[in-house]
């Protein structure tokens, strides 16, 4: 008596059905590059590269957008374009850079959050199939998840670094105070690797291991729903776009505009806990409600919008670009029997 395959084996077999190059027309073509479709030796190698060019380009929109939500009642700066310029006048070039280093492990979370984004779809493919968006929501929060849980502690000590050029003194624009939520004297004469020593160690003296975890759950409650979010929205405006525009339109063009959208759509809906988590780790604050409460007392209906012209600016940038590596690369990396399949 021949065994029925399961619901979870039949699923596997139609996908596999679905993948085998004997199944694909000549005019036939892939518009997702599954995991199992790819040479991992090529793919993670060159998807850290491309997440550290990306980072080292945006990198001082990250920093504009920390110093804008952490200021009150903008007594610092009045905007996006007020603090670039004031930052580059008052502390230079180095200043839109402050703490890159630290920030740039999270190349290392990029590619677990990649590999794991992947691997998770691909885990969830017999079940999901039918349902791209709700595939690509589930694959990004459970990436998020692991992916923040690597950068928190790297995230922490980079955001107090950004921290160190920031002018309190409102009269003088030329004059810059440090402000310092940890009260670590600021020593020009010390390297930059000595003050990142300092300042991890005055977090670990203050509140111990968990110091490096302040923000954690502020952080997961953001970017996990902001990434899931984000590559639901993703999937279906990408979907969206293919139907509507011509065959002969590049889908990796359309595959980078559906960045863009998701990432506009996603940063409106997640800014204010952005924000918050902002504070938790910066300002050591005890807690999200608290933070909340603050936040409303300080700015009012204002939070929302604090810091969000920086954080769009540096989403749609960020979406726009990573979506382009990102999907050039999943190409390059396409094992040898789809590559007639791929579409460009």
């Amino acid at each position: 008596m021949v065994q029925q395959p399961t619901q979870k084996q039949y699923f596997y077999l139609n996908i596999k059905k679905m993948s085998e190059p004997s199944k694909l027309t000549s005019r036939s073509h892939v518009s997702t590059i599954e995991w199992d479709m790819m040479d991992k030796t090529k793919f993670l190698p060159l998807s850290m590269l491309s997440s550290f060019c990306v980072r080292c380009t945006l990198y001082p929109l990250t920093l504009i957008k920390t110093r804008l939500q952490i200021q009150k009642h903008g007594e610092m700066y009045k905007g996006l374009l007020d603090a670039a310029n004031r930052i580059y006048h008052t502390e230079g070039m180095s200043g839109l850079y402050r703490g890159f280093w630290v920030s740039s492990a999270q190349v290392l979370s990029g590619a677990a959050y990649i590999g794991a984004y992947e691997q998770t779809r691909h885990m969830t493919a017999p079940y999901l199939q039918q349902w791209p968006e709700i595939r690509s929501m589930v694959a990004g929060g459970v990436a998020s998840v692991f992916g923040q849980t690597i950068i928190v502690p790297f995230d922490v000590v980079s955001q107090h670094l950004m921290m160190l050029g920031l002018s309190t003194n409102s009269a003088n624009k030329d004059k810059i105070i440090y402000f310092r939520p940890l009260a670590i004297h600021l020593d020009i004469s010390k390297s930059k690797f000595r003050t990142t020593l300092d300042i991890a160690q005055c977090v670990y003296q203050q509140d111990g291991f968990k110091g490096f975890y302040r923000g954690y759950v502020a952080s997961v409650c953001t970017y996990a729903p902001n990434s899931a979010l984000w590559w639901s929205f993703y999937t279906i405006f990408q979907d969206q776009l293919e139907k509507r525009c011509p065959v002969s339109t590049s889908l990796l063009f359309l595959q980078s505009i559906s960045g863009v959208l998701a990432g506009f759509t996603t940063t409106l809906i997640t800014n204010p806990m952005d924000t918050i988590r902002a504070r938790l780790q910066v300002q050591r604050t005890n807690s999200i409600v608290g933070t909340f409460n603050a936040l409303w007392r300080e700015e009012g209906m204002l939070m929302f919008s604090k810091g969000l012209s920086a954080r769009l600016v540096q989403s749609i940038c960020f979406s726009f670009t990573i979506i382009l590596g990102y999907e050039s690369i999943k190409r390059v990396s396409v094992l040898h029997e789809y590559k007639d399949h791929v579409r460009w």
